[in-house]
């Protein structure tokens, strides 16, 4: 007999999230977790990194205060105090699933797995006790870590990951950080408005280069305006951490030169976590660090799953949450529709915001479209204007024969949360006149996307 209908190796936005599914369906479910619920995801990553934002966001507000018409004099950041917030509000989401699998009857087993066999998995804790948990269905969620550079090996002290870039035990003077995604910008942010100078190494010819191309041009304007400063198509040939700081060699179009700083963080990207999973004993094929599935994470061998950051698809945590439940849904012997890879919004968190989904203009144009792009500025929103928040703009793009909503992409405060009315809007075939004349209040930031369709069409009000 099995110890549990479901197993899942893995607790963080994948993995608890398809536990807690599985749960409600009536199954009987156990956790495997190396570290802490929530994963990379609610300890280190998307949760604390915005508690870090937030923090620097007020910081910043503050400085401006005059800008509003309020006076205040001796403004100081407490970094210990800034950094001591971020975790604690981690370690209340942790909690938080700790709660939803008491609540779930969900088990929770500590330790490192390793798959056996396609029913059984071993689990070593950390006094080095082994188990062997048994079960009708194995899920793999495992995850990712900070990728390294061969020229920049991560030491943990000069040159870091996300992780320790979170909690530093100083505020660093000055920083170099080498990739420019959403983790490169997001600590760009964060460490230049608490103070450090910061400075940018992109290998691609534009920073946060998937997104679209207006899109970064407008990210690397405000960021040169706020002090930060930035390379790209520029590659870093070494690190040099001898000295009581580092020094960067990079090399660029113009030739080569070094930047001098206190820390380097590595921002390029992650790697999955698939060393000693026990792949290749039970046979499971991957690809290029990917386990190979079909459409409900079925790995090729029967009874074992994979989803998340470890299968191909955007690592995005509300990626790895829409498979886990896909997955469990379709174990139970409902018939969930599959993933449309398509209609997943991106976001990052940096000020000013940058949220997107579906195509860029470039690559409609590439697939055979005849676009309608409408472009709408915050500088034209009475709510932008009132709340001090007018750079940036919503593009959209649509095709132009039958109004398909081919993408949408913001760049503004609070545009990671208007982002959802274009992915629900392109779940539901909504078309380009359907946007212009659905009614959208006033005066809000989310009318800025009525108005961009509007411009598409030749029916813009307000520019």
């Amino acid at each position: 007999m099995s110890n549990f209908d479901v197993l899942v190796i893995g607790a963080g936005p994948g993995g608890y999230v398809a536990a807690i599914r599985a749960s409600q369906l009536g199954m009987k479910v156990g956790v495997v977790e190396r570290e802490a619920l929530g994963g990379i995801c609610l300890n280190w990553g998307c949760i604390p990194t915005k508690a870090l934002l937030k923090s620097a966001q007020v910081y910043d507000y503050v400085k401006h205060a005059a800008d509003y018409g309020i006076k205040v004099s001796g403004v100081e950041a407490d970094f210990g105090g800034v950094i001591k917030r971020s975790r604690d509000v981690a370690n209340g989401m942790s909690k938080g699933i700790e709660f939803l699998f008491r609540k779930n009857k969900i088990e929770k087993i500590f330790g490192t797995a390793k798959l056996l066999s396609k029913e059984s998995v071993e689990v070593t804790e950390a006094s080095g006790q082994k188990q062997t948990i048994t079960a009708k269905h194995i899920i793999l969620a495992t995850g990712g870590r900070s990728r390294e550079l061969p020229t920049m090996p991560i030491d943990g002290k000069k040159i870091i990951g996300y992780r320790q870039a979170m909690v530093p035990e100083v505020m660093p003077k000055s920083i170099v950080i080498v990739g420019s995604g959403a983790i490169g910008v997001e600590f760009a942010y964060f460490y230049n408005a608490m103070g450090s100078k910061v400075t940018i190494v992109e290998f691609m010819p534009r920073i946060v280069p998937v997104e679209d191309a207006d899109i970064s041009k407008e990210l690397e304007k405000n960021f040169k305006k706020s002090g930060i400063q930035i390379f790209t198509n520029t590659e870093v040939t070494s690190v040099d951490t001898s000295g009581a700081g580092c020094k960067v060699h990079i090399k660029g179009a113009s030739g080569a030169s070094v930047l001098e700083c206190d820390i380097v963080l590595s921002a390029v990207g992650v790697v999955t976590n698939l060393e000693n999973l026990g792949l290749e004993q039970v046979g499971i094929k991957t690809d290029k660090g990917k386990v190979l599935v079909d459409d409900f994470y079925r790995t090729n061998v029967a009874g074992v799953y994979a989803i998340g950051d470890i299968v191909r698809g955007p690592a995005l945590a509300h990626v790895a949450s829409a498979e886990g439940i896909i997955c469990v849904e379709n174990i139970a012997g409902h018939h969930p529709e599959p993933l449309n890879y398509g209609n997943i919004p991106g976001c990052t968190y940096c000020s000013p915001e940058v949220a997107s989904v579906g195509m860029t203009e470039e690559q409609a144009k590439a697939a055979g479209y005849e676009v309608k792009v409408g472009k709408f500025p915050f500088s034209a929103s009475g709510k932008a204007s009132a709340a001090g928040a007018k750079d940036g703009f919503v593009k959209v793009i649509f095709d132009a024969k039958y109004g398909e909503w081919l993408g949408a992409h913001m760049i503004g405060a609070n545009v990671t949360e208007m982002i959802a009315e274009v992915v629900v809007a392109r779940k539901l075939e909504t078309t380009g006149p359907d946007i212009i004349k659905a009614v959208h209040p006033h005066p809000t930031m989310s009318e800025a996307i009525m108005e961009a369709a509007a411009a598409a069409y030749g029916e813009v009000i307000h520019i």
